[in-house]
């Protein structure tokens, strides 16, 4: 069986800096915390553990320790509150993420109701919504563009979580505008999708149209590693997301002769690799 890799894939920029800097303060200071997982990729926390950064749950866990800001980045109440207790911080926030969080403040000091494209579970999301100083909402689907209160400014700002595709954050704001064009004097829409993700999106496309069936490798809990999934099912492909090569079915590759192989942002390369070889030598059911 051939195995074709996507052309871009695996950790992004954002990310690969984020782990360097935890791995490096973890080295040098043998115990360091994290608020929640660095990237929702096992694999990199478990790592991660091995080299002295541990997840807490709550602040109250943290007592004597530098804290790690992950990449998805966090509200400014965090910061104010890790900053009263007197706690280091590392902050290794994505810088894309942080430009979301400047634009959710920046548009409502201008006067704009910030509606923020993405899910409103997701760290990143959150910690934008935190940083907006007026009125913000979130939108999961275009379906909630009609659960939007009334009283709304009628200068709107729109925003995207990074991770979203680019075809789905464009279709979002054009339901937005025809469905509450009579009531929008003034319709600002920022680009924060990531330019590293919406390639990773392009080359799995691209590589879904030339195989058999795609192996999508990263976190369960990876927004932008399901978003791979899904578009390899728009291309008609099946699409199998694993977390470990230990996770593959022989059953999943019976009469396929190529197979592709993409990874979300979060997805280390050793993950990549390690599939990769795993399906090399697999011996179809």
């Amino acid at each position: 069986m051939k195995v074709l890799r996507a052309a871009d894939m695996g950790f992004c920029f954002g990310v690969r800096r984020a782990v360097q800097m935890m791995e490096e303060a973890g080295e040098q200071q043998g115990n360091v915390a994290t608020l929640g997982a660095v990237v929702h990729n096992p694999l990199v926390t478990e790592r991660l553990a091995q080299r002295g950064v541990h997840i807490i749950g709550t602040l109250d866990e943290l007592r004597d320790r530098p804290i790690a800001i992950s990449a998805h980045g966090v509200g400014p109440r965090v910061l104010q509150d890790l900053e009263q207790r007197g706690a280091e911080i590392i902050d290794t926030t994505c810088p894309i993420v942080t430009r979301s969080q400047q634009w959710a403040r920046r548009l409502t000091e201008d006067g704009f109701a910030v509606i923020v494209f993405g899910d409103p579970n997701h760290k990143e999301v959150r910690g934008v919504l935190g940083w907006a100083t007026g009125r913000v909402l979130c939108c999961q689907d275009e379906s909630d563009i009609d659960s939007l209160p009334d009283d709304l400014p009628s200068k709107i700002g729109v925003l995207s979580q990074t991770t979203h595709t680019e075809e789905r954050f464009a279709s979002f704001v054009r339901a937005l505008f025809a469905k509450r064009m009579d009531r929008i004097s003034e319709l600002r829409v920022i680009n924060t999708l990531c330019n590293a993700t919406t390639g990773q999106q392009a080359a799995a496309r691209e590589l879904a149209r030339q195989v058999q069936t795609m192996v999508v490798v990263g976190g369960r809990e990876s927004a932008n590693t399901r978003h791979l999934v899904e578009i390899c099912h728009e291309e008609g492909v099946p699409a199998y997301h694993i977390e470990r090569a230990g996770e593959l079915r022989p059953e999943w590759f019976r009469g396929v002769d190529v197979v592709g192989v993409t990874a979300g942002a979060s997805t280390p390369d050793f993950s990549i690799d390690e599939v990769v070889l795993h399906l090399e030598a697999l011996e179809p059911a």
